[in-house]
């Protein structure tokens, strides 16, 4: 009998229909000489302190550093993970051969490996390795087993990276918390979540010392195109008026016209990092909200496994793509252009040397049914559309410089204009972001000019005030631990970088949890800030090693390259034991202090005024129409008062949803309502318009 081990139950369920184990039993599935059970997540954990000796159990002081001679392992505190273990470890015994069916990554490998090895397993051991639950997917990762070998590297880093968390949490929580907590509170301490919070404090501090100032910048308007002078802001508004007292004494004269074509590349497909990042961006998720939603895509079969850090394709699947594409038949108008010559084949998308364990996430050949969640199928599209758009042509633009002159001051305007949208065409129907002035001036139209043409301008001065750093959000947070706080917005120096990043993709959304949940952050709107604990307690750790970004990113370089087997997980283990040991002496006589507890008082709730409730007199409204009649009320709709010779009329229930009197007085007003919810036909959500035509639309 071969046992395979999955986990969790719905993945056993799949691998048990293909495999033909149809009967089920308590905690497993037989038939067709499989037997097919499951894990759920953990059902082992490195052992506690206690486990090793019992006095580990008192925070003292006196006995740090804790470092067990030799890691165990235990079961999980909890019946039900003991019955299902009891299961396992029944069958591990009595079959031939253990089939690892875990998720396919360090994680999962991590879990499985425990519990065969908590099971005492000595059976040959194969490794069921897929990238999607599909039924052709699962059949072709059973025809293509690996040898268990190929895979202890994985587990190794996965063992080292837990170890590593353990002796550095383990040690430094108990060591700041007895020496700076004055017996008030716990103070967290994580490999990578003090790094994490350091980089928020940072931030914060910047912030607060920020001293914001006046400037004055000279401009001026010549044949309707704004021009900026190319020199330093000036500081007071004195030296701004004697400039502008110049230029109006000066004609303006063209100095260079220059017009280059350009190409914007494609966007990449999505990394887990990217993901989370595109959808708080465009949503507001949080990331760790992002990972369910596509944890649950991918286990609907929807999407490709998500916990990756990699945005290419195996070359392997090049020629899958084409029937993938074909079965996207919701985005049929997007594809048809695709499908309708070779799809290209670039190093941009399919790149060997690029993909590890998985490859980027993209749309399985299953499509999503309608029973889809609201935000699966926002995380759907934006999956499906980054698939679709890679395979387009690159995006034409043609950038403008011109330089002119007013005297002996120099300015230039700059202007962008999209010659073929190519990939852009993809999104074209997507809600326009808003851009700041800044890009709406670079963006401005420019007319043909000549150089040396000169012509009366309209000078002005603009006043600005320089603004303070911008405070984190989830999506640029996610950025900085990608690549270590460093600022970086080029993706092919973001992809090098990874490999230095602090955490995994699959781990940074539970440690931002964490810190929130520790009281350490706070979110106000979208915007993440360090709160006055999360700020002291980076202030009392002076040891840069455990906030470095950059420190914690080297050691998150060593994990992986014990991944590929280019450095030991001993080596590893014994630097961290060598480091903690120096922290704990050097914590232990340094001058202490309390971390003060106290929250912040929030502030007295505002004294609640009364809304005056108007109420909307129909009668004394102009139909928008005719404008000869004013509106009336009805028991169904609002309309003119002479509908019969003007027809105007706007039901009080559109697409399923009834609107209140101010949700209509606003269409028929304004022409729009707000953005509403409840809607039975169609889309679910979204703004009426009222057309020039007087119909009504959702968008």
């Amino acid at each position: 009998m071969k046992l395979c081990i999955a986990e969790k139950p719905s993945v056993a369920r799949d691998i048990a229909k293909v495999l033909g184990a149809n009967n089920p039993k308590s905690g497993y599935m037989e038939g067709n000489g499989y037997c097919v059970t499951w894990t759920f997540g953990h059902l082992c954990t490195l052992k506690e302190p206690q486990d090793y000796a019992p006095h580990f159990k008192s925070w003292d002081l006196i006995f740090l550093p804790i470092i067990p001679k030799q890691f165990g392992i235990k079961l999980i505190d909890n019946n039900g993970v003991e019955k299902q273990f009891n299961t396992i470890a029944k069958l591990v015994e009595e079959c031939d051969e253990v089939i690892n069916c875990g998720d396919a990554g360090q994680e999962g490998e991590l879990i499985q490996r425990w519990v065969l090895q908590k099971a005492k397993c000595d059976k040959p051991m194969k490794r069921l390795w897929i990238s999607s639950l599909t039924e052709d997917s699962i059949k072709e990762g059973f025809e293509n087993l690996k040898p268990a070998e190929d895979y202890k590297n994985l587990y190794q880093a996965g063992n080292a990276r837990a170890i590593g968390d353990w002796l550095l949490g383990i040690n430094a929580t108990r060591l700041f918390t007895k020496k700076f907590g004055g017996n008030k509170a716990v103070l967290s301490i994580g490999r990578v979540q003090t790094p994490t919070l350091a980089m928020l404090v940072q931030r914060q501090k910047e912030i607060d010392a920020f001293s914001q100032e006046e400037y004055w910048e000279l401009k001026t308007k010549y044949r309707d195109v704004l021009f900026s002078a190319s020199i330093d802001r000036l500081k007071t508004l004195e030296k701004a008026e004697k400039g502008l007292e110049y230029l109006k004494k000066n004609q303006f004269e063209i100095v260079s016209f220059e017009i280059k074509e350009g190409k914007e590349k494609n966007p990449r497909l999505f990394d887990l990092t990217g993901l989370q990042v595109e959808a708080n961006k465009k949503f507001g998720f949080s990331a760790e909200h992002t990972l369910n939603y596509i944890q649950s895509l991918y286990e609907k079969k929807h999407t490709t496994y998500p916990r990756v850090d990699t945005t290419y394709l195996s070359e392997n699947l090049y020629p899958k793509i084409g029937g993938i594409l074909r079965s996207m038949t919701i985005y049929s108008d997007l594809i048809s252009p695709l499908l309708s010559q070779p799809i290209p084949k670039t190093k941009a998308v399919f790149d060997d040397t690029k993909v590890t364990d998985h490859h980027a996430i993209i749309p399985t050949e299953i499509p999503p049914s309608s029973n889809l969640s609201r935000e699966e199928k926002l995380i759907y599209d934006l999956v499906a559309k980054r698939f679709i758009a890679v395979f387009y042509p690159e995006c034409k633009i043609s950038n403008t410089l011109v330089e002119g002159q007013v005297g002996t001051i120099p300015f230039k305007a700059s202007g962008k204009q999209i010659l073929e949208p190519g990939w852009r065409a993809v999104y074209a129907k997507d809600k326009k972001e808003e851009k700041d002035e800044k890009d709406k001036d670079e963006e401005q139209t420019i007319p043909e000019f000549v150089a040396g043409e000169k012509g009366d301008h309209a000078p002005l001065i603009h006043q600005g005030k320089t603004s303070p750093p911008k405070p984190y959000t989830e999506a640029t947070l996610l950025r900085a631990m990608e690549t270590a706080g460093k600022q970086v917005e080029d993706e092919e120096l973001r992809e090098m970088l990874k490999n230095n990043g602090i955490g995994r993709p699959s781990t940074r959304a539970n440690i931002i949890e964490t810190l929130f949940r520790r009281k350490y952050i706070e979110r106000k709107k979208k915007n993440i800030f360090a709160t006055s604990i999360g700020i002291e307690l980076i202030d009392t750790i002076e040891d840069e090693v455990l906030k470095s970004p950059e420190l914690t990113g080297e050691w998150e370089s060593k994990l992986r390259r014990i991944e590929k087997g280019e450095y030991e997980a001993n080596q590893f283990k014994d630097e961290l034991i060598e480091m903690v040991t120096e922290l704990t002496r050097k914590v232990i006589s340094s001058k202490g202090k309390v971390i003060n507890f106290e929250e912040e008082k929030p502030a007295p709730p505002k004294e609640k005024v009364p809304r005056v409730k108007t109420e909307i007199v129909w009668t004394e409204t102009q139909c928008p129409k005719c404008k000869a009649n004013n509106l009336m009320k009805g028991k169904t709709a609002i309309g003119c008062s002479d509908f019969k010779a003007c027809g105007f009329k706007v039901s009080f229930e559109i697409l399923g949803k009834k609107l209140s009197e101010k949700q209509l007085q606003d269409l028929i007003l304004k022409s729009k309502t707000s953005k509403l919810k409840g809607f039975t036909q169609g889309q679910e959500e979204g703004v009426l318009l009222m057309n020039e035509d007087f119909s009504i639309g959702l968008k």
